[in-house]
C-alpha cells in the first residue's frame, strides 16, 4: 500500500477506504526498509491535521473584522492625481500577483491609511478563501502572540509557536517597525525574518519605516532587490487623524495658488521680471510632480510663502500626502507633546513630520536655534533627505547664515534640492500705493475748493 502524497480535497463522508477509518496505516514495502511496520498517517488524518492547523491560523491571523478587506473593495479611482491612482493600481496588481503565487517577499511601503493593511488582508484573505495556509498579524500582536507561549497555561511550548510563524507557507507582518523597540522584540523578528530570507519563504510586510529607521540587519535584507519587491504607495490617510486634527496650518492659506499669485508685470524691472517668472515656471513644474527638495530663498515679503502654500495646495488637492507648517509653529508641536494631557506621543508626531510624503517647513531658520532645535530639525531634514521624500523649504536671506551647517550642505546639494533664488526681487510689501485718478465726486469738491 502506497501512501498518497496529498490530503484530500475535501473531507470524506464514509469510512476511509484506505484506513477504516482508524486514521493510520502501514506501507507495503520490504523488511530492512526504513519505513516497515511503522504506522503512517492515512490521507484523512492528514486532512484533519490540516483543517485543524488551518483553523488555528485563522484564529492566530484575526482575519474575522478584516474580512471586508478584500481586493475587490480596494478603492482605486477615488484619488485624482495621476501618480497617487497609478501607485495604488500598481499595489492592487502586485498584491494579486502574490496572492495567486507567492514568490519572494513583497514589501508595501506608504504613510498611515494609505491602503496597506488592506492590501495585505486581502493577500491573506484570498489564500484562505482557497484552503491554503497564510498567517496575517499585526507585529506588536505577534511578539504578544509569541510571548504568550511562556504562559503557565499555554498549550503549546514557545519552540513550537515560533516554528509554526517561522515556517508558515505565506507569512503576512503588518505595522513592522510599530513594536517596542525592546532588545527581546528585535531579536525574535531578526530570527524569524532572517530564517525566512534565507529559505526564501513567501513573505509581505507593510511598514511606513525606511530600511534607516529599522535594525540594520533587516535593512540588509529589504534592500535586497533580487528578493524583495517594494510596491511605494502614496495616497493620503484616508481616515483622517482625529487626535491631531490641528496640526499643519494649510487651511489657513486655502487661497494661495500659483492663479493668484502675481507676476508682478508693469511693476518689476525686465530682469527682475524675467527672474520672477522663470521662478514660477520652477515651482509649478515641482508642483506639477514633486520630487526632491525645491528650497525658496530670498528677502522677506516677496512670496516665498505664498509659492510653498500654492505647492502644497495644488498637492493636497489632488488626493497626496501633504503637511504645510511654520518651523516655529512645529517646534511648539513638538514640545506640546511632553505635557501629560497631549493627545499624542512624541514620537507619534516626529514621526508624522518626517514621513510626510510632501513636507513644506515654512520660515526655517527664523527659530531660536537652540541646540535641541537644531538637533529636531536635522533629525527630520536629514531622513527626508536620505529617504528622497518631496520637501520644500522657504528661507529669508537674513535667517541663512544661522542655519545648521549640516542643513546647509543638504540645501546646496544641487543633485536633490532645486534652488529659486528671489534674492533681488522687491519686497511686495514695501510697494507703494497704487495712484488712481480721482473719482467724479471728488473732482467737484476739489473745484468748489
Amino acid at each position: 500500500m502506497s501512501l498518497p502524497d496529498r490530503a484530500p480535497e475535501a473531507p470524506l463522508t464514509e469510512p476511509c477506504p484506505l484506513c477504516g477509518g482508524v486514521g493510520f496505516v502501514r506501507l507495503n514495502v520490504p523488511v530492512g526498509h526504513p519505513l516497515f511496520g511503522k504506522a503512517l498517517p492515512c490521507r484523512c488524518k492528514r486532512y484533519e491535521i490540516q483543517e485543524k492547523r488551518l483553523a488555528q491560523l485563522r484564529r492566530a491571523s484575526n482575519l474575522e473584522h478584516l474580512q471586508k478587506m478584500t481586493f475587490e473593495t480596494f478603492r482605486v479611482e477615488e484619488h485624482g492625481h495621476e501618480q497617487v491612482v497609478f501607485s495604488l493600481r500598481h499595489a492592487l496588481t502586485k498584491a494579486r500577483e502574490f496572492a495567486e503565487n507567492p514568490r519572494g517577499w513583497l514589501l508595501l511601503t506608504g504613510p498611515y491609511g494609505s491602503g496597506k493593511t488592506h492590501l495585505a488582508a486581502a493577500i491573506a484573505n484570498y489564500r484562505v478563501e482557497k484552503g491554503l495556509p497564510a498567517l496575517f498579524v499585526v507585529v506588536p500582536d505577534l511578539l504578544d502572540y509569541l510571548r504568550g507561549a511562556y504562559a503557565p497555561n499555554s498549550t503549546i511550548t514557545y519552540d513550537e509557536r515560533f516554528s509554526q510563524v517561522r515556517e508558515i507557507e505565506v507569512l503576512i507582518l503588518d505595522d513592522l517597525g510599530t513594536q517596542n523597540a525592546t532588545p527581546w522584540a528585535a531579536e525574535k523578528l531578526y530570527q524569524l525574518l532572517n530564517y525566512r530570507y534565507n529559505a526564501a519563504l513567501p513573505t509581505v510586510i507593510t511598514t511606513n519605516q525606511s530600511p534607516e529607521e529599522m535594525d540594520p540587519r533587516l535593512a540588509s535584507r529589504l534592500r535586497d532587490r533580487e528578493l524583495v519587491y517594494n510596491v511605494r504607495i502614496y495616497a493620503t490617510d484616508y481616515r483622517g487623524n482625529a487626535s491631531d486634527e490641528t496640526f499643519g496650518s494649510l487651511n489657513l492659506y486655502a487661497g494661495y495658488t500659483l492663479g493668484t499669485f502675481s507676476d508682478r508685470k508693469g511693476d518689476l524691472d525686465p530682469e527682475a521680471g524675467l527672474r520672477l517668472r522663470q521662478a514660477i515656471r520652477t515651482v509649478q513644474k515641482y508642483a506639477e510632480a514633486p520630487n526632491n527638495w525645491l528650497l525658496l530663498r530670498g528677502g522677506y515679503g516677496v512670496g516665498k510663502t505664498h509659492l510653498a502654500a500654492a505647492v502644497a495646495n495644488k498637492v493636497a488637492a489632488s488626493g497626496m500626502s501633504v503637511m504645510f507648517v511654520v518651523t516655529a509653529d512645529l517646534l511648539d508641536h513638538l514640545r506640546a507633546t511632553y505635557q501629560p494631557d497631549s493627545p499624542v506621543s512624541y514620537d507619534q508626531r516626529f514621526n508624522k513630520v518626517r514621513r510626510a510624503w510632501l513636507l513644506v517647513l515654512d520660515d526655517l531658520g527664523a527659530q531660536n536655534p537652540t541646540p535641541w532645535v537644531r538637533e529636531k530639525l536635522f533629525q527630520i531634514l536629514n531622513y527626508r533627505y536620505v529617504a528622497g521624500l518631496p520637501t520644500v523649504l522657504t528661507v529669508a536671506d537674513a535667517d541663512w547664515e544661522q542655519l545648521d551647517e549640516r542643513l546647509k550642505s543638504r540645501l546646496l546639494d544641487t543633485s536633490t534640492c532645486t534652488l529659486v533664488d528671489l534674492s533681488d526681487i522687491p519686497s511686495y510689501r514695501g510697494r507703494p500705493r497704487e495712484q488712481r485718478p480721482p473719482s467724479k465726486t471728488s473732482r467737484k469738491r476739489l473745484s468748489s475748493e
